[in-house]
């Protein structure tokens, strides 16, 4: 508490970068940030987009990148990106927008990630193959990678490897059983998940995604058959992208760490 104290005393801390600290959360009207969860839990904070006005968006995402650097925001569209660079010239004061802060926008993931001048990212020795049975599963694929990225891992991409021609899976086997831990993504039936878990000996962590129509369709049958999967694995809900990633960046920090010991 007096190195936060001293720290704002001497100005190298806002006034809600203190209270961040010392309560673990900063308020706004548009809501409040959980500023400790990085430390508390190891998974950054996200901002959900979704069902908020972009103006509510933008603004807690400046005081994401106020207490902790950085700020994550997940089903972000182009005007939750344009509200957060006026929050961030607003609170600068500034007219043009000329912000010394990098985003970065998604349009297929629909992820927004923004890191302020001062911002040191983690760096874990662990590798996360994220994969997907075909194209349309890219976008909750994506959000699971930006997790993992934002967590310190490195994500290597296995694309386009789905059951319905099991050559392309077979020929991915190798970069497959490189990985420290998987996020496989599949719609549909949900197959690859299943028989990627029965090839290799890393955790797999199963992301059913909303495509496929008909009885079943909108993920729920790729729910269904990841949950009954004979072979060992995790499945998280439909098109949860941020869970699947936030989990194996869980597991790539544990590795992480016994590979230091």
């Amino acid at each position: 508490m007096r190195d936060t104290l001293d720290a704002l005393a001497a100005g190298e801390l806002s006034v809600e970068a203190a209270h961040a600290r010392l309560r673990g959360y900063t308020t706004s009207d548009a809501g409040r940030f959980d500023a400790a969860r990085a430390s508390r839990t190891g998974v950054p904070e996200a901002i959900l987009a979704e069902g908020k006005r972009s103006p509510e968006v933008g603004e807690l995402a400046a005081l994401a990148i106020e207490t902790t650097g950085r700020a994550i925001v997940t089903r972000a569209g182009q005007r939750d990106v344009e509200a957060v660079r006026s929050a961030l010239a607003d609170r600068a004061g500034l007219d043009d927008g000329g912000l010394d802060v990098e985003i970065e926008h998604d349009e297929r993931a629909r992820t927004m990630v923004a890191h302020g001048p001062d911002f040191e990212p983690a760096s874990l020795d662990a590798v996360v193959g994220v994969v997907t049975a075909g194209t349309a599963d890219a976008g909750p694929a994506g959000e699971a990678a930006v997790m993992i990225e934002e967590i310190g891992a490195t994500v290597e991409r296995i694309d386009d490897v789905g059951v319905a021609g099991l050559a392309r899976t077979l020929d991915a086997l190798p970069d497959l059983r490189d990985a420290d831990v998987l996020v496989v993504a599949a719609g549909r039936e949900g197959a690859l998940p299943t028989v990627v878990a029965g090839l290799v000996d890393v955790p797999v962590i199963a992301l059913p995604v909303s495509v496929g129509y008909g009885h079943g369709g909108a993920g729920e049958a790729a729910l269904a058959g990841t949950l009954q999967s004979c072979t060992p694995l995790v499945t998280v809900n439909i098109d949860a992208g941020f869970v699947a990633g936030a989990h194996a960046g869980q597991v790539a920090r544990a590795l992480d760490a016994a590979r230091g010991e």
